[in-house]
């Protein structure tokens, strides 16, 4: 697609100056610069301020808040030739925790630390991301993904000692066996399925009444792209495909996977679902998909804005997947 970039955490061109990663001096000279600015998350939501759009906060480097910091900062890259960091302040505990609300699909709390005074407050990035620019959205994409990644991967996955942050938090190294660790990112193929006028829609268990969404699935080991658009959807709605092609990717931080789009034409149409992966498929016309966004159907719901899937089907909608 021409446009592949313009999905939401698609890119900003932000500088992340990986040949500073190792250079300790270098990056002791940047963070002592009076621009460097460090932006921060809590429990995998980003700080942010505004209304409407939003901004994702920066603050200084020496600013009260990060001494509530649970590690080193991680180096993001650099802004206008100033560094960007990122500090995780999870280990603080709000006075009024809502954990009924953080456990819905959408979590819709946000939460304000007393060291701000304004409208600052972390909230979930799922439900604000397209409020955000492309640079901020991807800041805090790759934010969440890096430090959920530490989170998850404290210990050597070889000989099981605790492993160190190495490459300003780009790399783990485990100290006992030498063994270095990357950041992981999982690829997901997410399939925009037509047949004639019509197009693949499937709901998981748990997800808010109506909502459909294109069918998605991990890539499995030695396989194509094009194989597993096909594989996944066979095993969840008995579909099979002929020609694939890709359209684009994006960056999904929910916790680290990269959704690659692709556009796949069905040879047949007669569903068998898979109760196991989905709680249910149908064939949708344009039409119908036209008045779903429309807000006219209460049937259909659209994927969620800012979603790869919603950015496919507006533009298979408005015949551009050029």
């Amino acid at each position: 697609m021409k446009h592949a970039e313009e999905v939401t955490f698609g890119g900003s061109g932000l500088d992340r100056a990986a040949e500073v990663r190792g250079d300790i001096p270098a990056l002791a000279g940047l963070m002592q610069d009076a621009r460097a600015r460090c932006i921060l998350i809590w429990r995998g939501k980003p700080l942010v301020s505004g209304t409407g759009a939003l901004n994702l906060v920066r603050v200084p480097m020496d600013h009260p808040i990060l001494a509530e910091a649970q590690d080193t900062p991680i180096f993001m890259g650099r802004e206008d030739g100033a560094a960007v960091f990122a500090h995780d302040i999870s280990g603080w505990e709000p006075p009024e925790l809502d954990a009924e609300a953080m456990a819905q699909f959408l979590d819709p709390s946000e939460q304000q630390h007393p060291a701000f005074g304004g409208d600052e407050r972390f909230a979930e990035l799922r439900a604000i991301m397209v409020r955000l620019s492309a640079r901020d959205a991807e800041l805090a994409a790759t934010m969440r993904s890096i430090f959920a990644w530490h989170a998850s991967h404290g210990f050597c996955s070889k000989c099981g000692a605790k492993s160190e942050l190495f490459q300003a938090g780009w790399q783990r190294i485990c100290p006992d066996c030498g063994t270095p660790h990357f950041p992981r990112t999982d690829p997901v193929v997410i399939m925009l399925i037509t047949r004639g006028n019509k197009t693949l829609l499937g709901r998981s268990p748990g997800w808010p009444e109506g909502m459909y969404s294109c069918l998605a699935g991990f890539l499995e080991p030695g396989e194509t792209i094009e194989a597993a658009v096909r594989r996944e959807v066979f095993e969840e709605a008995g579909i099979t495909v002929g020609p694939v092609r890709y359209l684009a990717s994006q960056p999904w931080a929910f916790p680290s996977s990269l959704m690659i789009g692709c556009h796949g034409e069905a040879t047949n149409d007669e569903i068998t679902l898979d109760p196991n992966e989905l709680e249910d498929a149908r064939w949708v016309t344009r039409e119908d998909m036209i008045e779903a966004y429309a807000g006219l159907r209460s049937d259909i719901l659209p994927g969620r804005k800012g979603a790869i899937a919603h950015f496919l089907m507006r533009n298979w909608l408005a015949d551009r997947l050029d």
